[in-house]
């Protein structure tokens, strides 16, 4: 399978574009949002998981990040409430299982660079925030050399200027709405710019964004 694989053009989905598809485990439902192969894949999806669901211990051969949108996102490591962002490495093991709310996340899969070995969860909920440009505050998750992921919070009225992306730049709109020349975001919306585009966002009533840069830099699709 190969959607939105080319990574030299803008993309775009928003919430009243998903389309949900059932996955082969019971009670777990994907969002596509990009992807190149089958079951094993180079993916970025919303994955939506049914109350008392499970999936089977699996290993990440390609590496594994995400952030819980909503319900507790769990495993024998611990427990991810809503705001948590994991990442765990190429080779890592696990076996999720979700508890009586549910759960939803956006996960990318296959991504990591072999020596990004560093595996950790963010409770971004505790904060940590700082300022990151008039009207913008920034949470750090991730940085290393060609990889930044971090969340940004615009206050009401924040246009930061031209923001030109020379490694590319995926956006999650988690609360609130952006918009820049091309477009309106609200909440739900994910977001990708191909390396060296840029954009002039604005943001009238403030917004959460999950915003990770550089990375497309290196795509070999």
């Amino acid at each position: 399978m190969r959607l939105r694989a080319d990574f030299s053009k803008r993309e775009v989905v928003r919430p009243e574009d998903y389309d949900w598809r059932e996955s082969p485990a019971s009670g777990v439902g994907r969002m596509m949002l990009d992807r190149i192969g089958e079951e094993v894949a180079r993916a970025t999806t919303i994955v939506r998981f049914a109350p008392n669901s499970a999936f089977d211990s699996h290993t990440h051969g390609g590496g594994e990040e995400y952030l819980v949108l909503d319900g507790v996102f769990s495993d024998e490591h611990g427990d991810y409430p809503a705001g948590s962002y994991v990442r765990n490495p190429i080779g890592t093991r696990h076996r999720p299982h979700i508890g009586p709310e549910g759960a939803t996340i956006l996960v990318k899969l296959c991504q990591f660079a072999p020596d990004d070995t560093a595996q950790f969860a963010v409770d971004t909920r505790r904060g940590g925030f700082e300022p990151a440009g008039e009207g913008v505050e920034a949470l750090m998750l991730h940085d290393v050399p060609g990889e930044r992921v971090r969340l940004l919070r615009f206050a009401p009225g924040t246009a930061p200027g031209r923001q030109v992306h020379a490694g590319g730049a995926e956006i999650f709109v988690l609360e609130g709405a952006l918009r820049d020349e091309s477009g309106d975001y609200p909440a739900g919306t994910w977001l990708r710019l191909p390396a060296g585009e840029g954009h002039e966002p604005v943001s009238e009533a403030g917004c959460l964004l999950w915003i990770k840069t550089g990375h497309l830099a290196r795509v070999d699709a």
